[in-house]
């Protein structure tokens, strides 16, 4: 039998691997494009790019001098020191490349940071150091762990996977229209990727050229899994979670820190709610109330609560003599919300048809639940909105008895700017009411702008006083400046004030429940409000941010139907219910988180989140079985063609499923005679195997007994049948839904274990 010349050998060794190094290179490349969708393009991608073809540099020289796989991987991981160090924290190191620790100590922040962009910033990021640090370093690991994985464990099948699950990262983090060019791209990387690595090794008891024609289709199996995976699962998985810690499970949360922008940012809007309610127009929908304020953040109230269904719950609403108060029923659905706070309209009194255990909080009229969220619940809401007349709400004062100290302190050094235009835009006003109106006249005024970049753009994308000092002074923001700008306003004129977070009414559907309009309300809608307490009616809310909204006014008595002293009768009054149909009320405010925000307009609830998500976890789960019957039938129909080697490698792979050793010291014929003496296995179709594999081994280069394809194949089948048939029933399964074989090769050492026993 003729071999080829050692230092040919060696020459195309060295040009196979350099061949899958590129290709490696080209996959990992394939893998990152997907980032570019959530963060905008910057020294992060040359960073990534410089980094990972460094480090496949650095395996490849080492492996030219056969060093051994650990020291490989070491000089690998220093490379990522180095260039990590030198790019991101040479300020700290020993001559800008040695790290020291300090170094060690700079690394957590800039992670910190890093985490904190990504889950309270909205896509695209721009680039920043944090984020450059955190993308460039993950991609050169990924390198290290990728080269390892297909360069010295010879295993590409497991490399193309975990690149293919890390290239769908973004895209379940922002679901978009998807690029199926760049999902395309990739899958040529992989099947480049796959077929390099095959043309690179040498197999004992077969040669490439014989068994190379079997590789591509099933290379093309993967890449084709991979396509569908992120062309088809992908778009149809639901939201994530707008903030963590502001939801539990799936679906946008509610974020309680006023950190609301960053949620208002986000690329796409979803249906969170659908309302109906009895009352002329929707309500607004409050999940809590901040109160206390020390100039660096609004903190949510931290109050008594009694469980809601208990005789205590929510209680009755007390108002002075004369005042009227109307009775409204709104019904809840949530579509997709996962929050540990309860949309409620206000001020209710009481709250029906929730699931699992739920909290009444008397002091602001919210509910918090005690175990679970706000998802999937179907609730009925009834409350009683003090109505008093214009008069009425002039003659009382800002302010009562049994008002927590937090509703009225101010932070120690407020902004003069909060305090002067205070007394400047009410120095014409004779009673807290008129105060009041007349500052959500000058916010609704045209001096102030609606917007949601301005703050971040110049650095006052927050609540506290010196973020509303720089508002109030450019003029530009959204609505927690607007309500936080307002309430310091308030205190300073000594009235009683909180912020509310929850929503703003939705938008009317053409859907009607019992003669009841449905309102649909997004993610976009969010919002924040200021109330002020009144003596004889209680907390009244406020609409200053410009353009949303319609701002609280209060009729006089001479404008209202029936008897001005009847207080059962009902009038309009001071909570802000802006109209919700462009078309039903002409005069209604354009809103300006209309053009704010980008992407399209919500039109409608995917119907298929949860089903989009079994679908892509029932297909990963069975990417293995797939892919190991994409191998199985290329084997058969190599075998049925006369490799012999192929019918063999089917025993293999069998016997590895099951558990059963397959060392590279053993020969075909022992290997033969320990599965029939072991396992039970046919002697006969053993028999036929090894003899096919002896003749294969030794024929003259090129030589197919195609007579003995059949045989040789159908006695391989045979014998797979039996192992499965003899193993355990876990055992058995196993092989079937995550097959060994697919990542442990015969004669590894992961193969060569003891043998197993029947």
């Amino acid at each position: 039998m003729s071999s080829a010349d050692p230092s040919d050998q060696r020459a195309g060794r060295r040009g196979g691997e350099l061949v899958l190094t590129l290709a490696l290179l080209a996959a990992l490349l394939a893998a990152l494009l997907p980032v570019m969708r959530v963060m905008k393009p910057g020294g992060w991608l040359l960073g990534a790019v410089v980094l990972a073809t460094a480090i496949l540099a650095a395996g490849f020289v080492a492996r030219r001098f056969r060093l051994p796989a650990v020291a490989v991987s070491l000089i690998e991981a220093g490379v990522w020191v180095a260039f990590m160090t030198v790019v991101f924290v040479r300020h700290t190191a020993l001559l800008w490349a040695v790290p020291t620790p300090e170094t060690l100590r700079a690394v957590p922040p800039l992670v910190d940071e890093a985490i904190e962009r990504i889950t309270f910033g909205a896509a695209p990021l721009d680039d920043h150091i944090s984020l450059a640090f955190l993308i460039v370093g993950s991609m050169g690991l990924l390198a290290i762990i990728v080269d390892h994985v297909v360069l010295t464990a010879r295993m590409p099948l497991l490399a193309s996977i975990g690149i293919v699950a890390v290239s769908l990262i973004p895209a379940i983090a922002v679901p978009r229209e998807v690029d199926v060019m760049a999902f395309v791209f990739l899958a040529v990387a992989i099947l480049f990727l796959v077929r390099a690595e095959t043309r690179s090794r040498e197999r004992p008891l077969e040669r490439a050229s014989e068994r190379s024609a079997g590789v591509p289709a099933t290379a093309l199996g993967i890449g084709a899994i991979a396509v569908v995976v992120a062309v088809v699962a992908t778009p149809m998985l639901p939201q994530p979670a707008v903030r963590a810690g502001a939801g539990l499970g799936p679906g946008p949360g509610i974020d309680a820190t006023l950190q609301l922008g960053d949620d208002l940012r986000r690329p796409e809007a979803v249906e969170v709610l659908r309302v109906r309610t009895d009352a002329q127009q929707a309500p607004y929908l409050r999940a809590t109330t901040l109160s206390r304020f020390e100039g660096g953040i609004w903190e949510p109230d931290q109050v008594r609560t009694v469980p809601l269904e208990s005789e205590l719950g929510l209680g009755r609403v007390s108002v002075g003599t004369g005042v009227r108060v109307s009775e409204y029923t709104t019904s809840v659905e949530v579509v997709n919300l996962a929050s540990v706070w309860l949309p409620v309209s206000f001020p209710a009194v009481s709250v029906t048809g929730l699931d699992g255990r739920w909290a009444a909080v008397p002091y602001n009229r919210t509910v918090i639940s005690q175990s679970g969220s706000t998802q999937g619940q179907a609730y009925e809401v009834i409350a009683n909105v003090p109505r008093p007349t214009l008069e009425q709400i002039r003659q009382y004062s800002a302010g009562g008895p049994e008002l927590r100290d937090e509703t009225t302190s101010l932070p120690e050094e407020t902004p003069e700017i909060v305090i002067d235009l205070a007394a400047r835009v009410t120095a014409g006003a004779t009673n807290d009411y008129d105060r009041l109106i007349a500052m959500q006249r000058w916010f609704r005024g045209g001096e102030f702008r609606y917007s949601l970049e301005a703050p971040v753009e110049d650095g006052f994308d927050g609540s506290g006083a010196e973020a509303v000092a720089q508002f109030l002074e450019q003029r530009e923001g959204y609505c927690i400046h607007f309500a936080s700008a307002f309430a310091l306003m308030a205190r300073t004129l000594h009235m009683p004030s909180r912020i509310v977070v929850g929503y703003l009414p939705g938008v009317a559907t053409s859907d009607v429940v019992d003669d009841q309009t449905v309102y649909t309300v997004s993610s976009s809608l969010l919002h924040a409000w200021p109330e002020i307490y009144f003596d004889n009616v209680g907390w009244v809310p406020f609409e200053p941010t410009a353009g949303l909204g319609v701002p609280t006014s209060f009729s006089p008595a001479s404008s209202l139907p029936g008897d001005p002293d009847d207080p059962s009768t009902s009038t309009p009054g001071a909570t802000p219910t802006p109209s919700t149909s462009a078309s039903a009320d002409p005069n209604r405010p354009i809103d300006p988180r209309d053009e704010a925000l980008p992407g399209t307009p919500l039109a409608g609830v995917n119907p298929l989140p949860t089903l989009g998500v079994v679908m892509l976890i029932l297909l990963l789960l069975a990417l293995p079985f797939l892919v190991r019957e994409v191998r199985r039938r290329q084997l058969t129909a190599a075998g049925r063609a006369g490799d012999a080697a192929a019918a063999w490698t089917m025993v293999q792979d069998a016997a590895i499923d099951v558990g059963i050793a397959v060392p590279a010291a053993e020969s075909p014929r022992g290997f033969a005679q320990r599965l029939v003496d072991q396992h039970g296995v046919s002697a006969e179709a053993m028999e036929t195997l090894v003899a096919a594999i002896e003749r294969a081994s030794y024929a003259p280069s090129g030589t197919r007994d195609f007579w003995l394809g059949d045989a040789a194949t159908d006695a391989a089948a045979t014998v797979r049948a039996e192992l499965l048939a003899g193993a355990p029933v876990a055992r058995r399964i196993l092989a079937v839904i995550a097959p060994r074989s697919l990542i442990v090769r015969p004669g590894s050492v992961y193969a060569g274990g003891a043998p197993a026993t029947r």
